[in-house]
């Protein structure tokens, strides 16, 4: 180094400088010299999520050139810190809409990658891993791929069997063919179970009516919030029918369980009772609740005997159950893209779909071969029955909105707003629709020009 004169001296130092920045990136790129590449899981931070952190060791041994980290983040902060890490160039490869977020919104702000030439290279085949083709297809544009189904939620009717007895009534069916099970008749059941008292330790009351966001719960009625071709063109709706006879009906019918017919419990009554869990079914003073599958994991902490049935059939003759189905979706920012898709198929396969169950404490598995083993996983309740219940509810069911349409955590935000006055009784829903058909309609303007 002596012997160099000036410009050599620096010629050589620029040369060991890039050669560390071309070392710092390749770590950046989680790309080793012997071809090992690490790829990166985004969840949230709640067990039923992070148990794949017990997978890796697995699946490593099985892809020795493939190493997994998770990445996760608080229920609230999900949407946030995802796009935070996008817009600093420092992506996951592999997530879901596990935020307020859904996938269409991923969809439109074209952050999702097109799957479809990876999978038609490895000649995969949604039969391999037991998914139904119409499952499948959920997260599918134009015929493109977006997102592989991890796992698949219903609505569901859970039930008190022990309000049943002393009411004197026979339990609801679990085959939704049968058509003597109907909305009328389910209220009728719970004007029987209802104690509607001021007193909190004498309260009780039929059924609680759960069914999909606010938004959608008019489609059980035959109404329809948003225009047909949102389902065609990206979530994008372009016409809100808030204010169409058929949508204020539903939504009088709706609130009309806790105001009119005073079957259903009010939300200060529901809070008054929730508990550590949250969910006033568990109380005890509930006779039914209409709600996801995912309460069926409660089932251990429940103290009387439980029974699930099929949702009564409504006034809408073809949709009676919401579906949530949680797909995986590989970043367009991945830079190891079939890494990513090598650990997808790894997490639905039969094997570790089955082993997922245990270790999540009851996430329903899309792959149809290691749903059996999750039927048998609640105590108490038949297996036959939850299958059934499942079966009926994927026939007659429509995938949950805020999977379908563009920009729905706002969407949420504002319903969840907006209709508080009503469900807490100060308002009816005909003076409050006008203003929320108002506000929504610019609210989707605004999505839509995006």
């Amino acid at each position: 180094m002596k012997r160099m004169n000036k410009r050599a001296k620096a010629a050589l130092s620029l040369m060991i400088g890039l050669a560390l920045v071309l070392t710092a990136c390749s770590g950046a790129n989680d790309a080793k010299s012997d071809g090992t590449v690490t790829i990166t899981h985004y969840t949230i931070d709640s067990p039923d999520r992070t148990f794949v952190e017990k997978l890796i060791p697995d699946f490593e041994k099985k892809h020795p050139n493939i190493k997994v980290k998770v990445t996760k983040a608080p229920y609230e902060q999900f949407d946030s810190k995802l796009q935070s890490s996008i817009a600093a160039k420092n992506a996951p490869d592999v997530t879901s809409h596990w935020g307020y977020g859904g996938f269409m919104e991923y969809y439109n702000k074209g952050i999702l990658a097109d799957l479809t030439e990876i999978m038609k290279s490895d000649n995969f085949k949604a039969s391999d891993y037991s998914i139904p083709e119409d499952v499948m297809n959920i997260y599918k544009v134009d015929g493109k791929t977006y997102g592989i189904p991890l796992n698949s939620y219903v609505t569901v009717m859970l039930y008190n069997k022990d309000l049943f007895d002393k009411a004197g009534l026979a339990y609801p069916p679990t085959n939704y063919e049968d058509k003597s099970w109907t909305f009328e008749k389910m209220v009728d059941y719970a004007a029987k179970m209802t104690v509607d008292s001021k007193d909190l330790s004498k309260a009780q009351y039929g059924v609680d009516f759960g069914w999909g966001e606010r938004d959608q719960r008019p489609q059980y009625f035959n109404g329809n919030v948003y225009s047909e071709d949102t389902w065609t063109n990206g979530g994008k709706p372009t016409a809100v029918n808030l204010t169409k006879p058929e949508v204020v009906q539903a939504y009088k019918t709706i609130y009309g369980l806790i105001w009119d017919k005073k079957v259903s419990p009010t939300p200060a009554f529901s809070k008054s009772v929730s508990g550590q869990f949250g969910d006033p079914f568990l109380s005890g003073k509930i006779g039914m609740s209409v709600v996801g599958s995912w309460s069926l994991a409660s089932a251990k902490d429940f103290s009387f005997k439980v029974g699930v049935a099929a949702v009564p059939q409504g006034p809408n003759k073809k949709v009676r159950s919401v579906l949530y189905v949680d797909p995986l979706f590989v970043l367009k920012d991945s830079k190891h893209p079939k890494e990513a898709y090598e650990w997808i198929k790894y997490l639905i396969s039969t094997e570790v779909q089955e082993k997922s169950i245990e270790l999540s404490g009851g996430n329903p598995p899309v792959n149809q071969k290691a749903a059996e083993k999750y039927y048998s996983n609640f105590e108490g309740i038949d297996p036959k029955q939850i299958k059934e219940v499942y079966e009926g509810a994927f026939k007659y069911g429509f995938e949950s909105y805020n999977h379908l349409i563009s920009g729905y955590s706002q969407i949420n935000e504002l319903f969840i707003n907006e209709l508080a006055s009503v469900e807490n009784g100060e308002k009816k829903v005909e003076e409050v629709l006008p203003g929320i058909q108002d506000k929504l309609s610019k609210l989707i303007q605004r999505t839509n020009k995006q």
